[in-house]
């Protein structure tokens, strides 16, 4: 049986991708769910969420290192074998674990994009390039004995991105109340069924009776609107015609349905957080390589900073149950609590 995999990805960047996929991951892993966090993107911004310089330099500084997403594949990209056996999962606590990025991985592009059309032909080494991310996935989620693998991915359209979202369950869209976030949904709904579309296409050619592939599902599972300034609980008028347009642009080129009656991200089952943005907060995050929700005295958040570390909490883990309930993943999930706990004692969520 295969762990569950959900990409969180929009084409646009700037949209806090990265931050949210680590800050969900850290809140899963707070809520008891078992969580592999990987870091597909090129750029391996959320590699260095989680790790130190110290860390990062001492893993990419190996050349022959297979301590990375990029050392997992480099058999194929050297024409000489598969993905290793066992890729190597970074501990961050008992529940969640980290697939370390690459800056090399860019270098896979051209493998990818040359087996996509001869996957086609019935060619094996193709399809072992194209499915490879996948395969790894569920290998670090076997040995973690994951609940979930959570996926973060770079912004672009690109062979890479075609090969992880190919082995995504459900798909998650961060956006910006802006232009660019809309017309970045204009492409990437029709994208997302076209490679869906030729991925199942290619599936009955694997010549491969023993080599496992996913399934290529997909499936939308809603949007999270970050990064909104927000004035008396509500968004700035600046952003209010945006995101007033974003259900009815996620509706028509995400879901492929007629707009219908007009709503806000408020009252849209597919919204599934709209999260202010905690600007104060996140310099001291980041210092202490620690989740905003986390964040205590010790890291320099004191006075009005705790009590906005506190609402950090609530929003994460209200949205962290969403995405659960959506996806129905892990089981189904007891409504949260009406008060957020203090990040010294966080509450337990009950599965089941």
């Amino acid at each position: 049986m295969s762990a569950p995999v959900i990409a969180f990805f929009n084409n646009k960047g700037g949209v806090g991708k990265t931050s949210l996929v680590y800050h969900l991951a850290w809140m899963y892993s707070e809520l008891g769910v078992r969580v592999v966090a990987a870091d597909f993107d090129p750029q391996a911004n959320l590699s260095a969420a989680f790790l130190d310089e110290d860390s990062l330099e001492e893993v990419w500084g190996d050349d022959n290192s297979s301590q990375t997403v990029f050392g997992c594949v480099q058999p194929i990209t050297k024409g000489m074998g598969d993905i290793i056996e066992a890729p190597h999962l970074e501990p961050i606590n008992d529940n969640l674990a980290l697939l370390i990025g690459d800056l090399s991985l860019s270098g896979f592009e051209d493998t990818l994009s040359d087996a996509w059309p001869k996957c086609l032909d019935r060619n094996e080494a193709a399809f072992r390039a194209i499915s490879a991310f996948w395969r790894i996935l569920q290998r670090a989620a076997l040995h973690h004995g994951a609940d979930v693998v959570l996926m973060d991915m770079g912004p672009n359209l690109g062979a890479i991105n075609r090969a992880a979202l190919i082995g995504a369950d459900y798909v998650v869209v961060p956006l910006s109340p802006d232009l660019f976030s809309l017309q970045g949904l204009r492409n990437l709904g029709p994208t997302l069924r076209a490679w869906r579309e030729q991925w199942s296409e290619r599936i009955p050619k694997n010549p491969s009776g023993d080599l496992p592939l996913p399934g290529g599902t997909m499936r939308p599972a809603g949007y999270v609107i970050q990064q909104h300034s927000v004035r008396l609980a509500r968004p700035v008028r600046a952003y209010d015609k945006w995101i007033a347009r974003i259900p009815g642009t996620y509706r028509q080129y995400v879901l492929d349905q007629a707009t219908g009656v007009a709503v806000l991200p408020s009252n849209d089952r597919d919204c599934l957080a709209q999260l202010r943005h905690y600007r104060s907060l996140m310099p001291l995050a980041q210092e202490a390589h620690k989740p905003i929700f986390l964040l205590k005295p010790a890291d320099g958040a004191v006075g009005a900073h705790m009590a906005y570390v506190g609402q950090a909490y609530g929003d994460f883990r209200e949205l962290a149950i969403a995405i659960l309930g959506r996806t129905r993943i892990v089981g189904p999930v007891l409504d949260p609590a009406p008060e957020p706990p203090l990040p010294e004692e966080p509450g337990p969520v009950k599965l089941f």
